[in-house]
């Protein structure tokens, strides 16, 4: 068991001080409690908490979330990709560390930080709110398991649902308008007949590709972050396989002819990685010329192709 002693101050008087036994063997000392039966019932839990396996240094309680979240963005960029880093590090300088940088860790509480969300999430989109949120829980699992805290009030928040997308499926003849008033007619078929996402398309190499199998092998994806393209792992580190229909043959085969197997299979015209240009670029412009000529056609996007590639599959009678 620890013990109490009182000691003398020159502006408060008479104080009282707890010291004990830390889990660790050390010697653990908390002191300024003005009445002794206030140090001898802060002993008292110190003791239960031991016992429990729950015992928190009110020091390391002190520790800021500026401090273990900087501490936590260092540990967690090598396991991640950097175009998810970069999102992470948004949220934690954007939303994050401004209203939170400056409490202690043990400060925190689970009300606060739901009104905290609840305020974010009638501002902004639900993919943002959840990953400040995440981002918020993963310091403080970090905290737990140093014992900084007991529980992460952060575990078990809820926000606002991510609305249902309202997706959008062509029909092969407004694909082929698509391509056709496309600067890249062939990749414009190539995502609505295979469903791959812009970033493994546009980072496909010759030595992908199969010819005579007619398979592509999906083992890089580019993402654009900060403007500056980044070349890394698929999603989910997901490598796999896919086929293309016996149609796109000859445009697959044009678009390896004359290269070498690091090249890439489309380009921008001064080299590097194509860019979607879903607002302004080629890409839209294809988009507006389809619109131009047909009314239903309507807004589609690179990544809205991959819809389109699953909606056409399952209408020839592909299993879902």
């Amino acid at each position: 068991m620890g013990t109490v002693k009182a000691y003398q101050t020159k502006t408060r008087g008479r104080l009282y001080e707890v010291w004990y036994t830390k889990p660790d063997g050390t010697r653990g000392h908390d002191r300024g409690f003005k009445l002794k039966r206030d140090a001898e019932a802060h002993l008292a839990t110190v003791e239960v908490s031991k016992l429990r396996g729950a015992y928190v240094n009110r020091s390391d309680a002190k520790a800021t979330i500026a401090e273990l979240g900087i501490q936590w963005l260092e540990q967690h960029k090598p396991k991640i990709a950097e175009s998810s880093y970069h999102s992470v590090e948004s949220a934690w300088r954007t939303h994050v560390n401004p209203k939170w940088g400056s409490y202690a860790v043990g400060a925190l509480t689970k009300r606060e930080l739901q009104g905290w969300l609840n305020e974010l999430g009638e501002r902004r989109s639900h993919t943002t709110v959840a990953r400040a949120r995440d981002l918020v829980a993963g310091i403080l699992d970090h905290a737990v398991e140093d014992n900084r805290i007991t529980k992460n009030p952060a575990r078990g928040l809820v926000i606002k649902k991510k609305p249902i997308p309202d997706e959008v499926f062509l029909t092969h003849a407004q694909v082929e308008s698509l391509a056709q008033g496309s600067k890249h007619p062939d990749l414009v078929l190539f995502l609505a007949y295979t469903g791959l996402r812009w970033g493994e398309a546009t980072a496909l190499r010759v030595r992908n590709v199969a010819l005579v199998k007619r398979r592509v092998n999906i083992r890089e994806a580019v993402a654009e972050v900060g403007g500056k393209h980044i070349l890394g792992t698929v999603k989910n580190h997901e490598r796999r396989t896919i086929a293309y229909p016996n149609f796109l043959d000859s445009a697959i085969a044009a678009a390896c002819a004359g290269k070498g197997q690091e090249d890439r299979l489309w380009s921008a015209d001064g080299g590097g990685f194509l860019r979607s240009g879903n607002d302004s670029g080629w890409y839209a412009a294809a988009v507006k010329r389809a619109q131009s000529t047909d009314e239903t056609f309507r807004r589609v996007t690179p990544h809205d192709l991959r819809h389109t590639a699953a909606s056409l599959a399952i209408s020839a009678g592909a299993n879902v």
